[in-house]
């Protein structure tokens, strides 16, 4: 089964244990830890996070800008600390979104590049602010655009997967450019936007997640609340129900459209602050302002009438500080002193910030520095020995591509160190490219903040140091430590017979752990034996208490059912309790096959797919509604089959009755025929044993035949995965996939 890894699902209160279901259950341990959480209104404060949809630096009044009016947002950067040095961590939405909730820099981050086909995903091992803080007791909450994919209610890299008990807005990064959609996600369920059916436009959607937002707000003020709140403005296109005071101006309906974006996003973080204030919370809440990334030039808009950078060169997808430089605004009052800070601050920073303020432990495998003593006033911040960014972009706006001397889809790496900044391209798509063939660029951003002057062939000791820097910032995989709890099932999960749950609880942070236990829930009726010992006391920085259980589903359970367990990992922090649940859901299989079958004809286990469903050609045999056309190599068709997009994974109840299993594996004519890069590798499993690897599978090297022994395997897994680095078409199909059985 997959492994998925979750933190808890409740409220600060379930920290003490508050059932997880209303549901009777079975339960290894009958005891947990349960000291009394933090609670709102004392030195915890409630978290707020706004993160702005290309908001360039100097789209803000505090931040220079003339044409657009910001009042509210321009009070708070009175009030609070303004960051003049803040930055994202990449120069477009996806990989700087991923960086400010897992607080890895775009060297070692899941997601480096803006989606080219399908969307980016976290990683099972990846750890996001919400996860950190919600052990903690805090209630948690992403409102707006997720940004990450597939665009399902169910899967692992889903908001409420990692970490955020509410999700209200756009799972998909495409999704997020429709300001009237005719649905958007609550949870894990599409809701219909009936006021937008059939293209109207009834429901604008910032006002939909405005009013979602101050909801959450004021249903948690009772205790600690975590507010991650994403609107899309001032993301092209430049929809807006009205330009208000900008409908008089001579400017372009476009532009005027985006300077009222601008205004309603400052409405809404006016709307936030003062909510909080209604509640009398404010004192008691910590609140950011940020952008994920420079001002952008789509849909007619024109940065340039408004400076929308400043006195900074470039545009989104530059590395240029334009690019990457963004507003950052900490305001609490009572708690962050009025004032400025230079400190070179990137939203890597905002994980183990979070993490400090929330008395929470963090890992320790993250890129971000704390900036918590900062905002409370003390000179000793930990600064960064450098800043690194990475671009692979293939989008092209003129500007930008203008600003990039031509380069705009070249690969590029930046680092900052102390005032130097370098700047590097690639003219073929290769981060293994030797060094000599970058084009290296040099700026002196202490006298050329506009970086105009490349001063590179007069400093090339400065340039050698620099490119090291980025060179040992990358890593093609960054392995993660283990942190917080993961589950694993070793099925299959058979009604009668037992099978085994194996839980980690691993301290990846710097300070030990006392009192660690784990606990593992099923359903009624369901017998749960721990196999080995479920505490350890203490748990120091590093390491992992691992627990077996034998759990026995009763003989009647239904075959084919979804049912829930749960990992519960509990212990004792040096800045008090924490417990992280992994929640999974394990299906009683379906019965294995009694005679020789085609796999489309059979009920999967399970299905994974990284675009769209699992499609079943059932040309020969049943044809329900949902089968997929006929599969195609070569221009000659069969039948029978599973067409998947990687990464894919479909599990199979064999039951160790089958003899063979056969099937043509490739990358198929649907997927050929819009292009030529797509590139694959599948593999087929055996009860985790790898039974068979493809190699390399194009278009022009045409399909794989599989046929193999496979007696006594009770799950069967057919796994495809991107070759490539590329995941654009990547549709593959498993035809005439068939077991004997003897």
């Amino acid at each position: 089964m997959p492994t998925r890894r979750h933190f808890l699902a409740g409220s600060a209160a379930a920290i003490g244990l508050a059932p997880l279901s209303a549901a009777p259950e079975a339960r290894a341990t009958t005891a947990v830890p349960a000291p009394a959480p933090a609670t709102a209104g004392t030195a915890t404060p409630n978290l707020v996070v706004i993160l702005a949809d290309d908001l360039g630096y100097g789209d803000l009044g505090a931040y220079g800008q003339q044409l657009i009016t910001t009042p509210r947002i321009d009070r708070l950067a009175a009030e609070g600390l303004r960051f003049t040095d803040a930055y994202s961590t990449a120069a477009v939405c996806a990989p700087s979104r991923c960086s400010l909730l897992t607080g890895l820099h775009t060297g070692h981050s899941a997601v480096r590049a803006n989606p080219n086909g399908v969307a980016g995903a976290l990683k099972a091992g990846d750890t996001t602010f919400a996860e950190v803080l919600r052990a903690r007791g805090y209630r948690t909450a992403v409102i707006g655009k997720w940004g990450f994919g597939p665009e399902d209610g169910d899967q692992p890299s889903h908001p409420n997967s990692r970490g955020f008990e509410e999700f209200y807005g756009y799972i998909d990064h495409g999704h997020a450019h429709e300001y009237y959609p005719q649905y958007l996600w609550r949870n894990g369920t599409k809701e219909t936007v009936a006021a937008n059916a059939n293209g109207a436009k009834g429901a604008y959607a910032p006002q939909l997640i405005e009013q979602r937002a101050l909801d959450f707000i004021g249903e948690h003020a009772a205790e600690p609340f975590l507010l991650f709140l994403t609107p899309t403005v001032p993301h092209a296109p430049s929809d807006i129900p009205d330009v208000g005071a900008y409908a008089s101006r001579t400017w372009s309906q476009q532009n005027k459209g985006h300077a009222a974006q601008i205004t309603s996003f400052d409405t809404l973080v006016g709307k936030v602050t003062d909510r909080l204030r209604a509640l009398g919370i404010a004192e008691d809440t910590v609140v950011l302002i940020t952008s994920d990334n420079g001002p952008h030039e789509e849909g007619g808009v024109n940065p340039d009438l408004f400076n929308a950078g400043g006195p900074l060169r470039g545009y989104k997808r530059n590395l240029y500080e334009g690019g990457v430089r963004v507003p950052l605004i900490a305001w609490s009052p009572g708690r962050i002193g009025a004032g400025t800070s230079d400190r070179p601050t990137p939203l890597t920073d905002v994980l183990p910030t979070l993490a400090e303020l929330g008395g929470a432990p963090a890992p320790t495998d993250i890129d971000g520095l704390s900036a918590a003593p900062l905002l409370a006033g003390s000179p000793d911040t930990a600064r960064h020995n450098h800043l690194y960014w990475f671009r692979d972009e293939r989008g092209v706006t003129s500007r930008a591509n203008t600003e990039d001397g031509g380069r705009a889809t070249w690969l590029a790496e930046a680092v900052r160190k102390d005032e130097w900044k370098a700047v590097r391209f690639a003219p073929v798509r290769d981060r293994a490219l030797p060094d000599a063939q970058w084009q290296v660029e040099l700026y002196d951003l202490a006298s050329d903040l506009g970086e105009q002057r490349d001063v590179a062939a007069a400093n090339p000791s400065v340039v050698a140091g620099l490119v090291a820097l980025m060179r040992s910032s990358w890593a093609d995989t960054y392995a993660r430590r283990p942190f917080g709890v993961r589950a694993q099932v070793q099925g299959p999960v058979v009604p009668g017979q037992a099978f085994t749950v194996t839980a980690t609880l691993a301290n990846g942070s710097a300070k030990p752990w006392t009192r660690a236990l784990l606990a593992l829930s099923a359903p009624a009726g369901w017998q749960v034996q721990a196999a080995t010992a479920t505490g350890r006391d203490p748990l120091p920085a590093g390491a992992a208490l691992t627990q077996t259980w034998r759990v026995t589903p009763p003989a009647t359970a239904a075959a084919g059912t979804q049912w829930p367990l749960t990992v519960d990992g509990t212990a004792q922090t040096p800045t008090g309790p924490v417990r992280y649940s992994a929640p999974e859901r394990v299906s009683t299989v379906p019965p294995a096959p009694a005679s020789d079958a085609y796999l489309s004809d059979l009920d999967w286990v399970s299905a994974t797919n990284g675009w769209g469903p699992v499609e079943r050609d059932r040309s020969n045999g049943r044809k329900p509604a949902g089968d997929g056309t006929p599969i195609s190599f070569g221009g000659v068709t069969y039948g029978k089959g599973l067409g998947v997009h990687a990464p894919s994974e479909v599990v199979y109840h064999l039951g160790g009755a089958a003899d063979r299993f056969t099937a043509l594996v490739g990358i198929d004519d649907f997927s050929t025929n819009q292009g030529a890069t797509g590139a694959t590798k599948a593999s087929v499993r055996g009860d985790g044993k790898v039974l068979f690897t493809s190699g390399r599978l194009t278009g022009a090297g045409g399909p794989v035949r599989v046929d193999l022994d496979v007696r006594g395997v009770k799950l069967l897994h057919l796994v495809v995965e991107d070759a490539n680095a590329n995941t654009a078409l990547d549709h593959t199909s498993w035809a005439l996939a068939r077991v004997t059985v003897r």
